[in-house]
């Protein structure tokens, strides 16, 4: 390990053989985390090449079990956002998709870095279980048509050590580890088809257009090279999306979307993703079949019943799909007043998200414990007139939090005259 290490910080390329040990050693335990970190450094700085890169991959993918499902008898199609603030996207999202007709084996990750994870926001409802045995998982899918879990033990082991490592050791922005953690995992769990949903802006590991376009398209290339459908969509993260951001309250704020009540960010590309999903996945051949698919399962209430039927079958409550009261909530509540009259120019979401960590809605540590209660409630979006004096937002917390209440104000910038609108879908990247 002390050769690669040295290897990859001088600029060289592992080869194939030695990024399959290094990943047998992190399944098997008999490589430290301290050498595994030095390494995802060196990484991060130094980059990999595509042979690299799809190197790491597959032994990613082949560190466990995967899964096969063509005798299901349905479609598989996957989604996978690369993270932001507020992306609470994929609760609503996988219930309403195997509502019209495909499965989905969602493999999904818990916070990373300032963003959350959507493990941390199910493990919000009562009950819920995000841990399944692959036997567990796939029972589900059968029945139901849909589970979002994490890694069982059998599925991608050496992401899931990986993952955890990445998020306390500064080496999460690296395009060669997303695109192997996210593709193992997606891969493993036996989906023939993905939608990326990569972010783009402040609140996003890749903060430029520029940056973004480049993982996209790193993401559809290496998933061709694995002989897997895929295709990218760029999509805007310079404020949070939605005004819930937290756990309990985003999880919330995802069923309401189910309800066709959630706010027009989390409407829009919900249905945008789930149109791209049935496209892919054969469901539709013509994108207004799709929609009209996805429009019907909504007015029906089968894709209420459905996220209902998800969340009964891994033990939680699904009661809280409709009545967001039987999720934690914190009770306090400090407003956020805005310092002068104007428009809300920008939001600094990177700021929001490592303060959601401070709040413990996040973690700074991989063993810390997550509080599903706290949270912020945005009361202005960017473009919104305010009055000096009026909330911009509410802090949920456990006591009053004046302190969280300036970090708040400090992440608002009011300005004169109201932004020019940004498109929530930028772009589109195909194979």
């Amino acid at each position: 390990m002390i050769e690669r290490i040295r290897k990859k910080r001088d600029g060289g390329a592992l080869t194939t053989e030695e990024i399959a040990d290094w990943i047998r050693g992190v399944s098997d335990g008999t490589i430290p985390d301290y050498q595994s970190a030095a390494l995802l450094m060196a990484i991060t700085i130094r980059g990999m090449t595509r042979e690299e890169t799809l190197a790491l991959t597959e032994s990613m993918l082949r560190s466990g079990r995967v899964l096969d499902w063509s005798r299901l008898g349905r479609p598989t199609v996957d989604k996978h956002s690369t993270g932001g603030v507020g992306d609470k996207i994929s609760l609503a999202l996988a219930p309403w998709v195997a509502a019209c007709g495909a499965a989905v084996p969602m493999i999904a990750g818990r916070g990373l870095g300032h963003t959350g994870g959507t493990l941390d926001k199910l493990e919000a409802i009562p009950g819920f279980r995000v841990r399944l045995t692959t036997e567990e998982f796939a029972a589900q899918l059968a029945r139901v048509g849909v589970v979002i879990a994490g890694q069982t033990e059998e599925l991608v082991p050496a992401d899931r050590e990986l993952y955890a490592l990445r998020d306390v050791t500064a080496t999460v922005e690296s395009i060669p580890l997303i695109t192997a953690s996210i593709l193992s995992k997606k891969f493993a769990s036996g989906t023939s088809g993905v939608i990326f949903d990569v972010k783009c802006g402040g609140g996003a590991f890749m903060s430029t257009r520029e940056e973004a376009r480049a993982l996209a398209r790193e993401l559809v290339a290496v998933a061709k090279e694995l002989r897997h459908q895929a295709r990218a969509v760029l999509t805007d993260m310079d404020q949070p999306l939605g005004v819930a951001i937290g756990n309990a309250n985003e999880t919330a704020e995802a069923f309401a979307a189910l309800r066709g009540e959630a706010p027009p960010d989390v409407m829009e590309l919900t249905r945008a993703l789930a149109t791209r999903m049935l496209l892919m996945a054969g469901i539709a051949r013509e994108r207004f079949e799709a929609e009209a698919r996805v429009d019907r399962s909504l007015e029906s209430g089968e894709a209420l019943r459905k996220a209902e039927s998800m969340v009964q079958a891994q033990h939680g409550d699904p009661r809280a799909v409709s009545d967001p009261s039987r999720l934690p909530r914190a009770k306090v509540e400090t407003p956020v007043l805005a310092p002068r009259s104007g428009f809300v120019a920008r939001i600094d979401a990177r700021a929001l998200g490592v303060l959601l960590i401070a709040m413990k809605a996040g973690r700074s540590r991989k063993e810390d414990a997550v509080d599903p209660a706290v949270g912020i409630r945005l009361l202005a979006k960017r473009g919104a007139e305010v009055r000096e004096g009026e909330a911009l937002a509410v802090i949920e917390a456990h006591r009053d939090a004046p302190d969280w209440a300036d970090a708040v104000k400090r992440a608002y910038t009011i300005g004169e005259a109201a932004p020019a609108p940004v498109p929530l879908v930028l772009e589109e990247i195909t194979a």
